[in-house]
């Protein structure tokens, strides 16, 4: 199949730049640019395209699962074209055809190469288009299918083993900038028996990627082909390894951490996607309400104190401690961070990553940071004793320092503390502010809807969350989730999170000081007016913010209150 000529209906309005632009991306790209170069939505470019070409809108789309075989993956992805269910009432024996662009000569002439009727041509939504592909194609399948399909023809054995080399480097390639557009946070190639699975970390949840049927012939290339990038020894395939990638995804240069572990397939591998420059989140973004926002805020003009975030990995720890860092940064501040990894670049501190493998610990990364006349020090993640000792000294000679702890809650993070062997006093003394956390899904505002409540079971869910049932009174709607094609029929799109806040008073220091349990600790903090995890999510779900299945999905048995 020849590339894609540039297309001869761009519209005659553009300037010979923005014209120019338009021809050089892919087809798939070009309702986004058009989008972008006049600033108007979507549905008004597809009502301009189908007003200039003659073509229609398709009013629903829906893939044909009988004419999906006619066409070739590298066709429908190439040429974003996908044979759909006839829209209207109509029994002409048509092939019914959605296109993001509508078709030149090339395009048309190719298509009707492989349809055995006659074509009807119809436009749709340029991501919707390509999602549905993506679905019944599965990701990368354009390239695979031309390397098993150059293994057919009578070639120099070269050659074919070039073409396979190329379709896996080209599959390799898909399958990360799927994951980015699809906001996916970790990749996993896990080989399984008769398949090489590939999921993606959406919101929390790992979502099953379509593949090409034909994938696991490709298996142990396409592992070897992720080991290269990463800079891995191919050879070695009965040790864990890891490694990282620098991989461009359009404006952005993603930091991907390579992990590989063997297993009793072949190796798999995880990908842990990190976009350096992503949109940074305020407190408002985070999901606090004023008061939560109120509470931290006061803490933050601090000259001195630690501030700890807790929760389990993946609860969103490091996005926090960027919004605390982002919230007080100014000139007149040093700010140095040591990180693993950094995730997030702040404009103007001064971040270090740290490096066990040659010595550069954090414990002896902080030791270094303290003789560079910091005013506010981030440490990722405090994981030893010694890590803790320097952090909590270094809060207690003038220094605001913010940092992480893996416990389920925020008074076990002041335990924990006390359990690594630091003085209760000193704890007491430097520990200005707890915050434990949770991410849940965020419903779909695009389709998100209000439903009456069977209040027998709302009583139950609320128990469940250790929460008084009669909350559940005079409560007769809450929102739900429907699904639609911004959030891929899930209901849900994006997080938001749940927020467990404890300022210790000077009665909470002398629980410290007397080495008192957590529970105790928590159940005199939940007496004094500390709002729970499962609190804070009541008031997110009454809000229409989330769900309660949401919520007990999140918060486990150790973490309702006492």
């Amino acid at each position: 199949m020849s590339a894609i000529p540039p297309p001869d209906d761009i519209p005659h309005d553009l300037t010979d730049p923005a014209a120019a632009r338009l021809r050089e991306v892919s087809r798939q790209e070009r309702q986004a640019l058009l989008v972008a170069l006049r600033g108007s939505t979507q549905a008004a470019i597809l009502a301009e395209l189908a007003q200039s070409s003659g073509l229609a809108v398709a009013p629903t789309l829906k893939a044909d699962p009988a004419a999906l075989p006619l066409l070739p993956a590298r066709l429908a992805h190439e040429y974003q074209v996908l044979p759909i269910l006839c829209p209207t009432d109509t029994t002409a024996p048509e092939l019914h055809l959605a296109a993001s662009w509508p078709p030149d000569a090339d395009v048309a002439d190719w298509t009707q190469i492989f349809a055995d009727k006659p074509l009807r041509w119809w436009l749709a939504p340029a991501d919707r288009l390509r999602q549905l592909i993506v679905e019944h194609y599965g990701v990368g399948a354009g390239s695979i299918e031309d390397s098993a399909a150059a293994e057919t023809v009578q070639i120099a054995p070269q050659s074919v083993e070039a073409d396979a080399d190329a379709a896996v480097v080209r599959f390799v390639r898909e399958v990360i900038d799927q994951a980015v557009a699809d906001a996916a946070t970790d990749i996993h190639f896990e080989p399984q028996e008769g398949q090489l699975r590939i999921r993606y970390r959406v919101d929390g949840l790992l979502v099953p990627v379509p593949v090409p049927e034909n994938l696991l012939r490709y298996q142990d290339a396409i592992i070897s082909r992720l080991k290269i990038m990463a800079r891995l020894n191919i050879a070695e395939k009965r040790l864990p390894q890891d490694g990282r990638i620098n991989h461009r995804a359009g404006d952005d240069m993603l930091d991907i951490r390579v992990s590989t572990i063997p297993t009793i397939y072949a190796e798999s591998v995880s990908l842990r996607l990190l976009n350096q420059k992503k949109a940074a989140f305020s407190l408002e973004t985070l999901g606090m309400d004023e008061a939560e926002r109120a509470q931290v805020t006061r803490v933050l003009d601090y000259p001195h104190g630690i501030v700890l975030v807790t929760g389990p990995t993946g609860s969103g720890k490091s996005t926090s401690l960027n919004a605390f860092l982002r919230q007080i940064n100014s000139t007149d501040l040093r700010i140095v961070t040591v990180e693993d990894p950094i995730e997030y670049e702040v404009p103007g501190a001064n971040q270090m990553q740290v490096r066990p493998e040659i010595g550069l610990s954090f414990a002896n990364a902080l030791r270094h940071v303290l003789r560079q006349d910091p005013d506010v020090i981030m440490v990722g993640e405090i994981r030893d004793r010694e890590t803790a000792d320097i952090a909590i000294r270094a809060s207690l000679t003038g220094h605001l320092v913010f940092s992480t702890l893996h416990t389920n809650d925020a008074p076990g993070a002041i335990t924990r503390l006390v359990d690594m062997g630091i003085e209760p006093f000193l704890v007491a003394s430097a520990l200005e502010l707890v915050i434990a956390q949770r991410l849940v899904r965020r419903l779909c505002p695009d389709c998100a809807r209000s439903a009456p409540v069977d209040p027998v079971r709302l009583r139950g869910m609320l128990a469940r969350l250790g929460l008084a049932p009669d909350l559940a009174d005079r409560v007769t709607a809450l929102h739900e989730p429907a699904g639609c094609e911004r959030c891929r029929g899930s209901g849900y799109r994006g997080r938001i999170g749940l927020f467990e806040i404890l300022r210790p008073d000077e009665t909470m220091h002398e629980l410290i000081v007397k080495r008192e349990s957590s529970r105790t600790l928590a159940k005199w903090a939940g007496e004094h007016g500390m709002t729970t995890l499962a609190e804070s999510g009541w008031k997110k779900v009454r809000a229409g913010h989330t769900t309660l299945e949401e919520i007990l999905r999140v918060i486990t048995a150790t973490e309702k209150p006492v």
